[in-house]
């Protein structure tokens, strides 16, 4: 989901936004972008401590 479906969204909410002037467009995208940096950032941190861990008990 972090990877595919909110740069989606990102792009869905900004294109058409720009397209018609909604005002709140930038604002909307940015906090989407930003929501799914920290979210990528967070998975990546768990999937490396994933590995580490698994890595030690073998």
């Amino acid at each position: 989901m972090v990877l595919t479906v909110l740069p989606a969204l990102s792009v869905l909410v900004g294109v058409p936004g720009k397209a018609y002037g909604f005002e709140y467009t930038d604002i909307t995208v940015l906090t989407i972008n930003a929501v799914a940096v920290f979210l990528g950032a967070v998975t990546g941190v768990s999937a490396i401590n994933y590995n580490k861990q698994n890595g030690e008990e073998k």
